[in-house]
């Protein structure tokens, strides 16, 4: 299991980047090999199903994920979402909030406990690094004014 946290200050407002990050299919844009399914009818709420799938042909696997909490921006508490992985390969949970910071910009704080069955914990700490710097970079990508590349 690795547990770690990431913090971003964006020059969007709360909800451009609550929009930009609870966009699961513009995800697919931002981390390479990887496309997202939605199965639920939009609006994201409690219950909404996605699945990441990420990889090249037989290497590639399936990251269900369904929605358990959604708070959208407004009434002066910060934006929420909680992700629960359901699937058999990759397990946890991923966690996003969007605080106001300063005047029209947001700060993001992304948590997530992310676990790989079959892999023994003595990988934790590589995967850790893989993890950070992945989901730093999608949501570098993400926040990024103008469309996602």
């Amino acid at each position: 299991m690795v547990l770690f946290l990431l913090e971003r200050v964006a020059p969007v407002s709360v909800d451009q980047a609550w929009h930009r990050l609870t966009d699961w299919e513009r995800h697919a844009a931002v981390v390479p090999l990887t496309r997202v399914t939605v199965a639920t009818p939009p609006p994201t709420r409690v219950g909404t199903l996605f699945v990441a799938r990420s990889g090249i042909g037989p290497l590639a696997f399936d990251d269900p994920m369904e929605v358990v909490a959604w708070q959208p921006p407004g009434a002066g508490a910060p934006a929420l979402c909680r992700l629960a992985k359901r699937g058999g390969f990759v397990t946890g949970w991923a966690e996003i909030e969007v605080h106001p910071y300063g005047d029209g910009a947001s700060r993001v704080v992304w948590r997530e406990d992310l676990s790989v069955r079959g892999l023994p914990h003595a990988f934790d700490r590589p995967l850790g690094a893989v993890a950070r710097r992945m989901f730093g970079r999608a949501v570098d990508g993400l926040l990024r004014p103008g469309p996602a590349s």
